[in-house]
């Protein structure tokens, strides 16, 4: 199965303003609330893993939400509760790749030369 990067949000623990998001284990709690929205539907033990649809990950040790946009055509309302959720906490969104940042907030571009 081919993955494609550009169907990935990246939600970073990091506020526009460049602050840590807290607690350190906010990623973990939103992909466990989305573990039940995966391929298949729910299922009994199922919400012991998380959904590939929602992971937590880290970037250059930065923690981060990987969301891939299938959840959006599976069930909108988890789409919009995850992105509602960085919003409302001001949180860093990149589409595509992986940003480039760094842990004190900082991210940059690729530059293709």
């Amino acid at each position: 199965m081919v993955t494609h990067t550009s169907k990935k949000v990246y939600i970073l623990g990091i506020t526009h303003a460049g602050r840590a998001f807290r607690p350190s284990d906010w990623a973990e709690r939103l992909a466990g609330v989305m573990s039940q929205f995966r391929p298949g539907g729910s299922l009994p033990g199922r919400h012991l893993t998380y959904s590939p649809w929602c992971v937590p990950n880290s970037v250059n040790n930065v923690r981060c939400v990987i969301v891939h946009e299938d959840l959006k055509a599976h069930n909108v309302m988890a789409w919009d509760f995850v992105m509602g959720f960085a919003k409302d906490n001001e949180l860093q969104v990149h589409h595509g790749e992986p940003p480039h940042v760094d842990p004190h907030g900082h991210h940059g571009h690729k530059h293709k030369h």
